[in-house]
This record gives structure tokens, sequence and C-alpha cells, in this order.
């Protein structure tokens, strides 16, 4: 015979209740949307550097070794969301955020021909 229990539960956990079943409904309904547009954009993001390959690595005459390196250095930002994390943490978002903006907004000035 076959057992009613839901398999997903922990042994021992009681079943979820209709309101938390409702919420985690309602939750999913609503985060769903966001994450796959989201997931659609960082998607978009990594297959644009593949085209900047095709015209930059020609016109500037790189070679696979150097635009790999670069490439990686682009996508190497990650290393540091943690620690900005941790900091943002201790001394806050408004704090933070506007270090930020004010060190994006002097590194693209810096760029400037």
């Amino acid at each position: 015979m076959a057992s009613t229990a839901n398999p997903m539960l922990r042994p021992g956990a009681s079943a979820p209740s209709a309101f938390e079943e409702a919420t985690y409904r309602k939750v999913t309904w609503r985060l769903s949307p966001l994450l796959l547009i989201c997931y659609v954009v960082a998607y978009l993001d990594r297959v644009n550097v593949g085209f900047a390959k095709l015209q930059m690595a020609a016109d500037l005459n790189l070679s696979d070794a150097v635009y790999g390196f670069g490439a990686g250095i682009f996508f190497g930002y990650f290393i540091f969301e943690v620690p900005s994390n941790v900091i943002l943490h201790r001394v806050g978002a408004r704090v933070w955020i506007a270090r930020i903006m004010i060190t994006w907004g002097v590194i693209s000035a810096l760029t400037m021909s």
C-alpha cells in the first residue's frame, strides 16, 4: 500500500497549514517573473561578451589569451561581492552605495580621452 505522507517533509515535521501554502504560492508567483528576467539579463550579459570579441579582437589586434584575460577580469568582480556586502552591513546602504557611485564616476571620468 502506498504511503500518503508528503515526501518533501522532514521526518516528524507537520504538514504546512493552508496559510503557509498560500503564502508560498503567492511569493513564488511574485518572485518567479523577476527571477526569470534577472536570469535572461545575466545570460545576455555573458553572451554579449562573446559577440564583442568578434569585432573587438580584430580591431584591436588582441590574441585569444589577451581577450580571455580581459574577460576574466571583467567577470572577476564577483570576488569583491562578499567583502562589499560585509562593509555595506557595517556602514549602511546610503553611505556605501554613494561611495560606489562616486568611485564609479571618478573611474569613468579618468577613462575619457
